[in-house]
């Protein structure tokens, strides 16, 4: 697994020259961009049918039916642009900014947690102009995509030895730590992202055995911990409560239970077919029924087999992500691509988790289809390194 896109990394002129008839040569992986554009789309249509009748009665809103909508399809559109740049942009030259697009995470991470808003129990937005936020936890994840990949492709043999791995680890970890500072969930979608490039690029299975389990270990002691015996002060009331209601939503559903009960009445009601778009009937009862439980009023108006065509969507998105991984011209490429999947499909999973109950309650957004002009934009971006990817493909040699 660790050989993942490996080739010859030399760099002669010879390979310079080759490299680049390729790119012009080579069309993008337009299964990709038809996909994402689909979502896209969808979530568009999915913010407006979640919130029109929320903002239309609202003062807070100006009693604008069309509040999220406009501002959505104004990141969709910036989101676009983004993505067919870095369609354009060679992905190799990305390696120069690894290192410092990590540091500037770190740094915008602290001014977030220390000047930044604090939204829902999580001080992660920077305030911007015009009422808008800025989200550094998600260009975080970006850095840290870049950083490793970097780090791996110019060191094959790093992750050989403990102390390479420990290095790498390192690097994952000091991200996850600051990323938490300001929201545990995201924290979390950090760690699998930077935890999951290491496990496909190192060939000791055992060490993620080992880290994983002791992981997953102490975020459940740590959220125990909460729910039972540490106070307020120490956020028990927050992710203990949250945690205590996942056990069972129906005996806490007048506060931390409150939203998942209403997205498990969402889901019920949808049955096979839906009720129809707009229909849904618990969208004007859910917190952030925008956002985070997005996918709620999608089963609710959609019904069973509208959720299930969006996961399928996601699941061709996931798939041509791994082949494009596989066929990589580089390990730089093949690495990139696999941490951009990690970070659909790990906060998809996440989003499904929580919205289901299969897990505790935690504010991720679903990708492309949640609003928020952070997440948004990025991930487009991220789409368009991927397409690039698709066009150094070792098929085309």
């Amino acid at each position: 697994m660790q050989n993942i896109g490996a080739v010859n990394e030399k760099g002669g002129k010879g390979e310079k020259s080759s490299l680049k008839s390729r790119l012009l040569a080579v069309d993008v992986d337009y299964s990709i961009y038809a996909v994402v554009i689909a979502l896209v789309l969808f979530g568009i249509l999915m913010v407006f049918s979640a919130s029109h009748a929320i903002t239309g009665r609202s003062a807070r809103y100006n009693f604008d039916t069309f509040f999220y909508l406009k501002r959505h399809g104004v990141m969709a559109v910036i989101g676009f642009l983004c993505m067919n740049i870095m369609t354009n942009f060679p992905y190799q030259m990305l390696k120069r900014f690894a290192l410092p697009s990590y540091l500037v995470s770190l740094g915008l991470l602290l001014f977030a947690v220390t000047f930044g808003i604090v939204s829902h129990g999580a001080g992660r937005w920077i305030p911007l102009p015009f009422g808008l936020q800025f989200q550094p936890s998600e260009v975080a994840k970006i850095a840290l995509i870049l950083t490793l990949a970097s780090i791996i492709s110019r060191n094959p043999t790093i992750l050989h030895k403990w102390v390479g791995f420990i290095i790498c680890g390192g690097i994952v970890g000091v991200m996850a730590a600051f990323v938490a500072l300001g929201n545990l969930s995201t924290a979390i979608i950090t760690a699998i992202i930077g935890g999951g490039i290491l496990f496909i690029a190192s060939p000791h299975i055992w060490r993620f055995v080992i880290v994983g389990g002791a992981g997953v270990g102490g975020i459940v002691g740590y959220l125990a911990f909460m729910a039972y015996f540490a106070g307020d002060a120490m956020g028990g009331q927050f992710r203990g409560g949250r945690f205590l209601a996942w056990q069972n939503p129906f005996e806490y559903m007048q506060g931390y239970g409150f939203q998942i009960v209403q997205s498990l009445y969402a889901i019920a009601s949808g049955g096979l077919f839906g009720l129809g778009i707009g229909q849904s009937r618990q969208k004007t009862f859910l917190p952030e029924v925008h956002n985070d439980v997005i996918f709620a009023v999608i089963a609710e108006e959609l019904g069973f087999m509208g959720a299930a065509l969006l996961l399928i969507l996601f699941g061709i998105l996931v798939w041509r992500g791994l082949y494009i991984a596989i066929n990589a011209y580089d390990t730089f490429g093949a690495l990139v691509a696999i941490g951009i999947i990690l970070m659909v499909a790990s906060q998809v999973a996440i989003n499904v988790a929580v919205v289901t109950n299969t897990i505790p309650n935690t504010g991720i957004p679903m990708p492309f289809i949640s609003y928020g002009g952070t997440s948004l934009i990025v991930s487009m971006g991220a789409m368009g390194v991927l397409l690039n990817i698709s066009r150094h493909s070792k098929k085309s040699s």
